[in-house]
């Protein structure tokens, strides 16, 4: 019997009928031998269903009777999975053939990361990156490390990075285990970031693995100013909930600026709707701001890192 891993890749669909076929015919190149395929569809209302049925009989497919968003979706299918790594992978993505290898050999070679990131390049510019992991800055705003760069090997290590973008990434069943699920309040924008620091405070490395590749592409499935509003509002949320109370009191003015930044930025464009939205979920963020800060408790309770130790992997 093979002693590697089951791994299931989730993939949250919503009205995305016309990108599935190039997502799930790269997963079908995979070289990894063990691999378990689900897509959950959030009540969509094209034929993603019926052509996952009829093309793609292998796949699992879990139907849900409401769109729950991209946490709610992502969590029914990690529920679902049987697999002792969950890779996740969005619908508008192409994963090279080895990219499921890659993940599994950076999370063995690593054993002190509960994730690891993929290298994310651009679906129609395929030597620029979109992200080569995630980073967090000081001021409380997420980040693409190596966004829109020329990919030429200048981040090909597989270095510690501060969290994996959710697009294209894979997690410990046993981390998620521990830590919980992504926080389906979020319902889409930023879970990814609240789970990467939910992880680290509790111990959990993530590892970048360059070589597990997948082309992405930007906003078809997502974007404008639903994309806009949840941004906005989610960024704050986390600062609530996961950033740590103590660095927060030092550096609170380099937060305080960053949104002011934003929503001078918005202002500036006031006749956009996506501007509008960004300030709409700044305002929706600061009303739920002092609500979260009561998650921190279930956050801190399983804290294994020191704040010197998070501070350090803060982008400044």
């Amino acid at each position: 019997m093979s002693t590697d891993p089951l791994v299931s890749v989730v993939i949250p669909n919503w009205n995305g009928a016309a990108l599935l076929p190039a997502c799930l015919d790269s997963l079908r190149a995979q070289t990894y031998p063990r691999l378990e395929i689900i897509v959950v569809d959030n009540a969509s209302t094209d034929d993603s269903a019926a052509l996952v049925r009829e093309r793609y009989p292998e796949v699992r497919l879990v139907v849900l009777p409401e769109n729950r968003g991209l946490t709610g979706g992502v969590n029914a299918g990690i529920r679902a999975a049987q697999g002792e790594i969950i890779a996740l992978l969005n619908n508008d993505a192409e994963a090279e053939p080895a990219w499921v290898e890659a993940l599994v050999q950076a999370l063995e070679a690593h054993p002190e990361a509960g994730s690891a990131a993929s290298k994310m390049l651009l679906y129609d510019r395929r030597d620029v990156l979109n992200s080569a992991g995630d980073t967090y800055g000081l001021d409380g705003i997420p980040g693409n490390r190596g966004v829109w760069e020329r990919d030429v090997g200048q981040y090909d290590a597989d270095i510690e990075v501060f969290g994996a973008c959710g697009g294209a990434a894979a997690y410990r069943r046993a981390m998620l285990d521990e830590i919980g699920l992504f926080d389906e309040e979020l319902f889409m924008y930023c879970e990814d970031v609240d789970l990467a620091w939910r992880a680290q405070i509790a111990g959990y490395r993530c590892v970048f693995a360059p070589a597990a590749r997948v082309y992405h592409r930007l906003s078809a499935t997502g974007g404008g100013a639903l994309a806009s509003f949840y941004t906005g509002r989610n960024t704050l949320l986390v600062v609530a909930k996961d950033y740590p109370p103590a660095l927060l009191r030092r550096y609170w003015p380099l937060v305080l600026r960053a949104q002011l930044r934003i929503a001078w930025d918005a202002l500036r464009a006031w006749r956009g709707e996506a501007a509008r939205a960004r300030l709409r979920g700044q305002l929706t963020g600061l009303r739920l701001f002092r609500r979260w800060t009561r998650k921190r408790a279930e956050v801190y309770r399983l804290r294994r890192t020191s704040d010197a130790e998070l501070e350090a992997l803060l982008r400044r």
